[in-house]
């Protein structure tokens, strides 16, 4: 395939989007709410989940991180079959199907059918982002026009990691667990309704067969590879992590070499030798990376540190979340008149300040300098995923936009999954040191207050008085320190972040991202 030739079925540049095309836009990005509130909505539900269906330690984690899985294995599969079939066919099928597997998973008898439940809503979730993603970038030609539509969809990611503990904890005060599933349903009942009205149909016109033998190569790339990363942060090193690694990038290697070989390939390596898609896939990486680390200890701060109740944390969150709005807002109008690669820098040395407050967090202050490190850091952020979506996906050819896509949500979930295991780590090893000197050995459930700080919250309520003060100072001790060097090692990060972004990407003009010119 000749990746210079657009697909005949992509309208012509000049075109702009008029108001069946916006109108398309707000139902892609509650979509998009959606899709992120599933992967945080959970987490308060877990106490109610482990009280009525009694999972085991392994299921629970399982219950949590399978729907993470399947969308990071499948992303690159389903930003590829929506180029092939179609990308409004897939969404369509993929929202009916997260719809309907809600419902069912809002009933679920046994914590092993909700394992599957949520292993079936990742297969759905994993048809959301990049056709959501890809249809944006056919629907807004206009370089104006587009960005504004590209901050609107980080947009609606950012709003779901907010909306969804706010409502799923509304919800769980009146509620059974499962009623936080039901919460996708509306939505998704509203995406079948209008999509087919407002939603333009994309397909490549010259794509082949979908590559089965690809596919299973990159699930197994990806789930293998994120599943390491997860047991290393969670257990440390072990015969799990290693085997998981070992597995991952052996079918990495069999999946990269597939797709040089086949006169066909299911994802087009050649997009990698376009510098502004490989440097702004890097850099969206790396920013992932780092907003992991904040977003990773902030809750359990607010929560185990200050002793808020997950609605207060939530709330204490939000702000963070309204930064994230505003910055993907304000981005493609600052975009107009600054170069992409000075907008990315500021961004990440804004993110790297607010990185640095948190390294000045303490067990006895209030919840308002966390508060405002987040904004910063959100405030920051929030222009670099814009801009490097668009331009990863407007550097490749409009009939791969699907593949690209893909490739753009695949590198966040590994960026994501990089933070938590690195930065979880890094974090965890701290707090283990310190309370390895600082807990007697023969204190009663020393080995679970060592494990993490709310295993140490819960033992130290079984404590008498001075014990259990004493536990508690400890364990809070412990685990601010791990915060403060994890936050330094993630602004420094930032700092990098930015540098590389100045130096790469300075050619990009303002006023109009790549086009596809691939530089």
């Amino acid at each position: 395939m000749d990746t210079s030739v657009e697909s005949p079925t992509a309208p012509e540049r000049s075109d702009r989007a008029g108001r069946r095309e916006w109108i398309g836009l707000g139902v892609l990005a509650l979509a998009c709410l959606v899709y992120a509130m599933d992967l945080t909505v959970l987490h308060l539900a877990v106490p109610q989940i482990s009280a009525t269906l009694h999972p085991s330690s392994t299921a629970l984690l399982w219950i949590i991180d399978v729907y993470g899985f399947m969308l990071a294995g499948l992303l690159i599969t389903m930003g590829t079959l929506g180029d092939r079939i179609g990308r409004r066919r897939l969404l369509l099928l993929g929202g009916a199907l997260f719809g309907v597997v809600s419902v069912v998973a809002a009933f679920s008898p046994t914590a092993e059918f909700l394992i599957g439940c949520r292993a079936l809503l990742g297969i759905a979730g994993a048809t959301i982002a990049p056709s959501t993603l890809s249809l944006i970038f056919n629907m807004f030609r206009d370089p104006r026009q587009r960005s504004l539509a590209v901050g609107t969809w980080v947009s609606a990611f950012s709003a779901g990691g907010v909306v969804g503990p706010l409502l799923g904890g509304i919800l769980l005060e009146h509620f059974w667990w499962g009623s936080v599933f039901l919460l996708a349903v509306p939505v998704m009942a509203l995406l079948l309704v209008l999509g087919p009205r407002v939603l333009p149909e994309f397909r490549d016109p010259e794509a082949g067969r979908l590559d089965l033998s690809s596919a299973a190569l990159s699930v197994v790339t990806m789930v293998a590879l994120v599943l390491a990363m997860k047991k290393l942060a969670q257990d440390g090193p072990g015969t799990v992590p290693l085997v998981a690694a070992v597995a991952g990038l052996l079918a990495g290697a069999l999946f990269v070499r597939r797709q040089l070989t086949r006169p066909d390939p299911m994802l087009d390596l050649r997009l990698f030798r376009l510098g502004a898609f490989r440097t702004a896939l890097g850099i969206n990486v790396i920013a992932i990376f780092v907003a992991f680390g904040y977003f990773l200890f902030v809750a359990q701060y607010f929560q185990l540190v200050l002793e808020m109740t997950p609605m207060q944390a939530g709330a204490a969150m939000a702000p963070s979340s309204v930064g994230f709005i505003i910055g993907s807002q304000a981005a493609p109008r600052i975009v107009r008149v600054v170069r992409p690669a000075y907008l990315i820098g500021a961004g990440m040395l804004l993110a790297a300040l607010g990185l640095v407050m948190l390294t000045q967090l303490s067990a006895h202050g209030g919840p308002v300098l966390a508060v405002i490190a987040s904004l910063l850091i959100a405030l920051g952020l929030a222009p670099v995923f814009g801009i490097t979506t668009e331009l990863i996906v407007g550097s490749a050819p409009p009939e791969q936009a699907g593949a690209a896509s893909g490739v753009s949500e695949t590198g966040a979930e590994l960026g994501g999954a990089l933070g938590i295991s690195i930065l979880g780590s890094i974090s965890l090893a701290i707090y283990r040191a310190d309370l390895a000197d600082a807990l007697p050995r023969e204190l009663p459930g020393a080995d679970a207050v060592r494990e993490t700080l709310g295993e140490a919250v819960q033992v130290a309520a079984t404590l008498p008085g001075d014990m259990g003060s004493a536990v508690l100072t400890a364990a809070r001790t412990a685990f601010i320190h791990g915060v403060h060097i994890t936050a330094g090692v993630a602004a420094v990060g930032a700092l990098l972040v930015g540098v590389l972004a100045v130096a790469k990407l300075r050619h990009v003009p303002a006023g109009e991202l790549s086009g596809g010119h691939g530089h």
